[in-house]
């Protein structure tokens, strides 16, 4: 039969993600909408943006932080096209996001002297190989994989290139060591359920001094420029953005810091996160049939959870049957409405995927976690 509790929110998509809890459409009311987002009051909105989410996250004093166009994507290629040049550059990757970094460093702006150290999906590349008198690009989670870095040691304090972090789906649920770090970037639709379409990016005094000492030899677009007729251009910073952003989207992004501060700020925020990685890690450790992608405990992300079928019928499935099980084990569970996109990433091994990050309640994942039993024994039993 059935399990008869039900998540009272079945949203466990990585992107956009679930809403915080009690989310509802009248927190939008006094949103600026109709109003120029260059109006004192729409530089306010966006600068409060800013002020609360240094504030949350502990943002070093020096460091500066922007709102930018195109989500984290557009954060991170920001990044690569302004800065990238100057040195060689070690490129880490080990899911979809990282190689897809890897493609525009040496296919886009054709970088020559650039080292790629790569993984399979469910591991890390060997961190001590990476050298640090280069330049070096990796993302803290990786979402497609459910693989993050454990920690930040392996960078070193007196490092001479710059790092640059994609820290989308880790910023707000696990602890990132910004000192560690030259240029982070996340965008509002991750950790905070906020709307998409919005970037983040924080950069060091070296990745500063870095943008006004080197100009890239390849043509840098309007939206990526953060120098003017060289100078930086400051403004960035205090909530003058480079294009029009959505004012709808600044006011649910406010009220999603406000929220988070309530509940007791980062610290709280990476606790809910966390033991919802532990009632999915109960729950594996009880189950036959599944296992995480993540090969190593350490590395297991507490916001992209993503798991691998381990039963013998399955394995034993052609590529494209083990996908048509992953849909169909998906399709029950969305038809019953416990649970909504959870399917693993397309880019990734056939498995499942499910958000854990901090606006997930842990109740919804253990009642999750019933029906996916449920659901796989349906599918297997309807396959004979």
């Amino acid at each position: 039969m059935p399990p008869s509790v039900r998540p009272a929110r079945p949203f466990f998509s990585s992107g956009p993600c679930a809403k915080r809890p009690g989310w509802n459409p009248e927190v939008l009311t006094h949103a600026l909408s109709g109003r120029s987002h260059r109006s004192p009051e729409g530089r306010a909105r966006l600068k409060e943006v800013i002020d609360r989410s240094r504030a949350l996250l502990g943002l070093p004093a020096q460091y500066r932080l922007g709102i930018v166009p195109g989500s984290d994507t557009g954060a991170v290629e920001m990044a690569l096209w302004s800065l990238l040049g100057a040195r060689g550059v070690d490129v880490l990757a080990w899911e979809s996001f990282g190689l897809g970094w890897v493609d525009d460093i040496r296919d886009e702006l054709k970088l020559e002297d650039i080292r790629v150290l790569s993984a399979d999906y469910g591991r890390l590349p060997d961190l001590s190989q990476v050298d640090h008198d280069r330049d070096v690009v990796f993302t803290w989670n990786g979402t497609t994989s459910g693989v993050r870095v454990p920690d930040g040691r392996w960078i070193r304090e007196d490092r001479t290139g710059l790092t640059i972090c994609d820290a989308t789906s880790a910023v707000f649920a696990m602890d990132v060591p910004w000192r560690k770090l030259d240029v982070v970037t996340w965008s509002w639709q991750k950790v905070l359920g906020g709307e998409a379409a919005h970037g983040m990016i924080a950069l060091s005094p070296r990745a500063a001094a870095r943008l006004m000492s080197h100009k890239p030899s390849w043509p840098l677009p309007k939206l990526f420029r953060l120098v003017k007729k060289g100078k930086l251009m400051d403004e960035v910073f205090e909530g003058v953005t480079i294009n029009t952003p959505s004012m709808l989207c600044v006011e649910d992004q406010i009220d999603a810091l406000r929220w988070a501060e309530s509940i007791g700020g980062l610290e709280a925020l990476i606790r809910r996160a966390e033991d919802n990685l532990a009632a999915v890690a109960d729950w594996v450790a009880r189950t036959a049939w599944i296992e995480f992608l993540a090969e190593r405990r350490d590395t297991r992300s507490s916001t992209s959870v993503c798991l691998k079928v381990t039963d013998p019928w399955f394995l034993a499935k052609a590529s494209q049957e083990r996908s048509a099980v992953i849909r169909a084990l998906c399709v029950r569970l969305e038809s019953e409405q416990v649970a909504y996109d959870i399917a693993a990433h397309r880019d990734a091994p056939p498995g499942l995927r499910i958000w854990c990050g901090a606006t997930v309640e842990r109740s919804d994942v253990e009642a999750l976690l019933r029906w996916l039993e449920w659901a796989y024994a349906e599918v297997k039993g309807a396959s004979g």
